[in-house]
């Protein structure tokens, strides 16, 4: 019988020789020094391409078209165009708005006849929101079909106390005024532009300058303080503009031009002589004492004080007078505010 050949399970050793090729061959290069001598031998193809690209870049920049340089005909057209098809507000109305929410008005009573105006009951209100008429009186409903702001002559309506004007100096609620607006007043209060109301004292006066200055108890969020400027800088002709509260009304605001400077004034007593003066133009009524007189910047430049009427009516026609602003401050102690 064959006998059948046994193998072993034991690898076989690799050869000697093998193994000192092994040893003997050179080291992989890495990838980056594998990148570096592929760069090496397309060195001049790289460069090529970066000199096309720069040039290429370089002719784009000079066709690109230059920007034309502005000049004032430029400039001129494009505010002609503003004027043309955008409505601006005018100069005095920029003005006035600059100062309209620094502007107070002011009431003045005799003992407590404000609070007592305050604290009387309210009329009872009928089924339809209106007023239930008074036995032998009219109603609100017939009262609402006068003119707004008119009595039953026709006339501008009497108020309670004397009314004036103000112009807040500084934010914490300083008002400057006319000193005829609050003499004689036991009880002052002051509305401001958004409504709100407060009672307020005088704090200084100067009888002979027809000035004072009354401080609010109590101020609205955000009060702002008007900007003050020079009377200095005016010259007749200069557009101002006089904003206040003619017979209780306003805030109103009326336009003109300065008349002239450095006049006098003697009061409707007889007792002071007013000096340097500045006279205009903008329409001033009753109500208007103690108002800002106000120049295209938007700064006061005084406190519109009189009106000149030869008659007995006391209305404006056309000549009124304003203390200088450096007046008005030297006056009441506080320059230049």
């Amino acid at each position: 019988m064959k006998r059948v050949a046994l193998y072993s399970r034991t690898p076989r050793p690799r050869p000697a020789a093998a193994e000192t090729d092994a040893a003997a061959a050179p080291p992989r290069p890495s990838r980056t020094r594998r990148l570096w001598r592929w760069l090496g031998r397309r060195r001049d193809a790289l460069y090529g391409l970066a000199l096309l690209v720069l040039a290429g870049g370089l002719v784009f920049v000079l066709l690109q078209p230059q920007p034309t340089p502005l000049t004032q005909e430029h400039i001129d057209a494009a505010v002609l165009h503003t004027l043309e098809h955008k409505d601006l507000p005018s100069r005095t109305a920029r003005a006035a708005e600059a100062v309209r929410q620094s502007v107070v008005r002011i009431q003045g009573f005799a003992d407590d006849e404000g609070k007592a105006e305050e604290e009387a009951p309210k009329v009872a209100q009928g089924p339809r929101g209106g007023t239930k008429p008074k036995p032998g009186g009219k109603s609100k409903e017939k009262e609402r079909e006068k003119p707004a702001g008119k009595d039953d002559g026709g006339n501008a309506p009497k108020q309670e106390g004397s009314v004036g004007s103000g112009v807040v100096v500084v934010d914490t609620g300083v008002i400057l005024t006319n000193f005829h607006v609050v003499a004689g007043a036991k009880r002052l209060k002051v509305t401001f532009f958004d409504g709100y109301q407060s009672d307020a004292e005088v704090v200084a006066i100067q009888p002979e300058k027809d000035l004072a200055v009354i401080k609010a108890k109590s101020i609205p969020d955000d009060l702002p303080a008007a900007t003050l400027g020079s009377s200095l800088d005016l010259a007749p002709g200069d557009e101002v503009v006089a904003v206040g509260f003619p017979f209780g009304i306003g805030p109103s605001v009326s336009a003109g031009v300065v008349s002239g400077l450095n006049r006098e004034f003697v009061s409707a007593e007889g007792k002071h002589v007013l000096t340097r003066l500045i006279q205009f133009d903008a329409a001033a009524n009753p109500g208007n004492s103690g108002g800002p007189l106000v120049n295209m910047r938007g700064e006061v430049v005084g406190i519109v004080t009189a009106i000149l009427n030869p008659t007995n009516a006391g209305t404006f026609v056309g000549i009124g007078f304003a203390t200088t602003i450096e007046s008005a401050g030297s006056a009441v102690g506080m320059p230049p505010f």
